[in-house]
This record gives C-alpha cells, structure tokens and sequence, in this order.
C-alpha cells in the first residue's frame, strides 16, 4: 500500500463513520504510523508502506473509529502554538482558550510597572497548557499551577520538563485557590462550566474519554466557579484580576454569581475568534 493509497483509504473508512475532517484526521494518523511529516506524505504519495507500519496504521484507526480523541491516540496537541503531551488523564486543550493567555498577557503587558516579578495562578491547570504558555511569554514570573488530580499534576510535569519551566511553574495539588502559598496579581482558570445533565449528550469524543471532573460543572453548570469565587478573599492583590472561561450563553448567570460573591468589580466579557462570549475579566 502506497501512502496516497492509504491516505485515500482510510479518510474514505473515517468518514462513512461519520469522522469529521477525516482526510486531515486520517493524514495525521498516517504520519504518527510513519513517522512523516505532512510535507513528506504529499511529495511522495508513491511510497510504500512496511507491513509493520500498514499493522500500526491499522490499529490507530480503529481507535479512532471507537471515538477516540485523535489528540489521546497521538500523545500530542498544539495550544497557543506549543506542542502539550497529552493523554486521557487530562483535558485536551481547545483553541478558544487561547483567549485566556491573551488577555492574561494583556494584563501583564499594563502591570509593567511593577517591580518585581509578576505572581500568576493557573487553577485547574489540566496538561499545564495556559501556565507554560504564560511562563514562555513572561519571563519575568513566578507561575503557580494548581489542580485537584493528581494524575493531571503528573502530565503538566512532563510539559512544565518539556518546555523547560520547571523552575518557574510551581505546581500544588488541591482544590482551587486553597493550595496557593501566597495572594497573587492574576488567577486565570478553565474551570468546568457544562451542567452535569448535559454531559450524556455531549458527543462520544468527550463524554467518553475525557475525564468528567474536568467537564462537569454540577448542577447549575456554574459550581466550580462559584466555589472559587468564595475562596478569592485573600488570595488576590489589589489591582489584580481574575479571568474565567465560561460556556456559550452564561453571561448572566455569571455576572450575578461573581456580584454576589465580590462588590465594586468591574467586569467585562471577551468573545473568542467566532464572536461567542467565551471569557470574563474581573478586575478586583
């Protein structure tokens, strides 16, 4: 089998089930089977594969055809133009969060003046994506990076090794804000925000094979959320800010559950690149 031949083959087998972008989903697999780049699998479309790298192809579809993550069977996904391992022990980051690292470097880029390093709080940090990302971009930092799982510490460590800032990103077990060893300017979270009711009818990529404390925000959607804003007294500088990912068509319920926990903020909702409202910057 060629590799125009297995490329054509298996985005046709993809998506007769129904896989969405299923040339570029197949494209990747057939990379990670060959170890090719995407360049190499379109110049050279009349290679042939070895029988041990058709077998490895093979089994990475299946796996896919079962609904599993593309980004899971890979080890691998870009966020903010990093490549983050990952594996089902933590969220796959999605693009929209980028937003969060821009308006958190936005932030900072204001707050130059301070001098002395600026104290960030990544809460639910997941893979460690939003924290390297900062620590890339600010130097100048000290990053602490919390999250319940262990196990999710455990893959934001691999990361924190792989882009080299382990010396600057700190990472504490525990829930929320409470691990924090001391009140910081900035506290970016990803928190769950989907209502536990929902969560069965989100498609099988999710619901099946990303972890649920990762997704489920409780009953209201917003449980996660309110639970660190009780936890914000004493754990933020004046002058700081608080920013929040939050799902499509919650500003409302939002914006009365930060007011009844914190008076006289200022708050404002940032649309993501496809003009849905996807963050809020809560400046305390």
């Amino acid at each position: 089998m060629t590799l125009a031949q297995a490329l054509r083959q298996y985005a046709y087998v993809l998506n007769k089930k129904g896989i969405g972008d299923s040339h570029i989903e197949a494209r990747m697999l057939l990379g990670h089977a060959t170890n090719l780049s995407p360049v190499q699998i379109y110049t050279e479309p009349e290679q042939r594969l070895s029988r041990e790298e058709e077998n490895k192809l093979l089994k990475l579809v299946e796996r896919r055809l079962q609904h599993e993550p593309s980004a899971y069977i890979l080890r691998h996904r870009e966020f903010y133009g990093l490549d983050f391992y990952v594996d089902s022990r933590v969220l796959i980051p999605r693009p929209e969060t980028e937003i969060l690292v821009d308006t958190a470097l936005e932030f900072a880029t204001n707050r130059s003046c301070i001098k002395r390093p600026l104290l960030v709080a990544d809460i639910g940090t997941g893979c460690g994506a939003i924290a390297i990302s900062l620590a890339l971009n600010l130097t100048v930092s000290r990053i602490y990076a919390t999250d319940l799982s262990s196990s999710a510490l455990e893959v934001a460590g691999l990361n924190c090794e792989r882009h080299k800032v382990a010396d600057r990103v700190v990472l504490l077990p525990g829930d929320l804000l409470q691990p924090l060893p001391e009140p910081v300017d900035l506290i970016v979270a990803n928190l769950p925000y989907i209502k536990n009711s929902e969560l069965p009818g989100l498609s099988p990529e999710i619901a099946k094979f990303e972890p649920r404390m990762a997704l489920d925000g409780g009953r209201s959607g917003l449980d996660c959320i309110g639970q660190l804003l009780q936890q914000v007294k004493n754990k933020i500088n004046d002058g700081g800010c608080l920013l929040l990912e939050i799902g499509q068509n919650q500003e409302n319920e939002v914006s009365r559950l930060i007011h009844s926990y914190l008076n006289e903020v200022n708050l404002r909702f940032i649309a993501d690149y496809n003009g849905t409202n996807r963050a809020v910057k809560i400046d305390l």
